[in-house]
């Protein structure tokens, strides 16, 4: 059994509490846009995260444009102007309101005191997202920049989890194995994603609500995590047990 030497950390809502702050920057340009093409339906945050968190603002556009049936037409060059948008809106909530998740700095100042880990973000944010919640949240010294992985801006062609695209390559340029790593994701589409990649899973539920946490452990558990943590306080046995072999 290969011993873990590398940890690859979701970045929203498992290092940053951002996801709420995202949805809703993407809640009002979703309503503009569809307002612009006569459509009066009109949609929040909330909505938006519970269906397409873990997507590209594109991909989210293109999924909900077919879940709804509707019959506007966008090309891929407006779709990535509006996800250009979408970004400096949620950069600018980020630089506002961004708070780290309860207890990682603490793990984090754990790992980097221990030196026995390389630490990695691997995320489906826009390098430019996860740097502003890096810098926001003071986490730079745990994440060098070539240890930060962007399904949007990292690969060829941008493509968003549950696809493992971006793990693999996030595994090709660390010069990792699957064996060797652990991840930690808080949604399906994360899971999914380091999962297919081959990688032990900790699926983290202490962002979400607690009447919500019994239903995301489930379908984290479910998608294939080998095991669930509602607080950071926890990482450290999650890790004793993928590293000894227990799950």
């Amino acid at each position: 059994m290969a011993k873990i030497t590398t940890i690859l950390f979701d970045c929203d809502n498992t290092l940053v509490l951002s996801e709420h702050l995202a949805f809703e920057a993407c809640a009002d340009l979703v309503n503009e846009i569809l307002a612009s093409r006569n459509i009066l339906d009109q949609f929040n945050g909330p909505q938006l995260q519970e269906d397409f968190v873990g997507q590209s603002f594109q991909d989210m556009m293109k999924s909900l444009k077919s879940q709804y049936k509707y019959k506007y037409q966008i090309n891929d060059d407006e779709l990535d102007n509006f996800a250009s948008k979408e970004d400096d809106r949620v950069i600018a909530k980020l630089e506002e309101k961004l708070t780290p998740c309860a207890g990682v700095h603490a793990e984090l100042e754990k790992l980097l005191e221990d030196g026995s880990y390389h630490l990695s973000v691997v995320s489906g944010s826009t390098l430019r997202r996860i740097g502003a919640s890096i810098e926001k949240v003071r986490f730079g010294k745990y994440f060098r920049q070539n240890m930060i992985f962007s399904a949007t801006n990292s690969l060829p062609k941008p493509i968003s989890k549950p696809d493992p695209a971006i793990y693999l390559h996030a595994l090709k340029v660390l010069k990792k194995s699957p064996g060797e790593c652990m991840a930690i994701e808080d949604s399906r589409s994360g899971a999914i994603a380091a999962i297919h990649a081959g990688i032990k899973t900790v699926g983290y539920i202490g962002c979400y609500k607690e009447e919500e946490q019994v239903k995301m452990k489930r379908i984290l558990v479910d998608s294939g995590c080998v095991v669930t943590m509602d607080h950071w306080k926890d990482f450290q046995t999650c890790l004793a047990q993928i590293q000894g072999g227990e799950v």
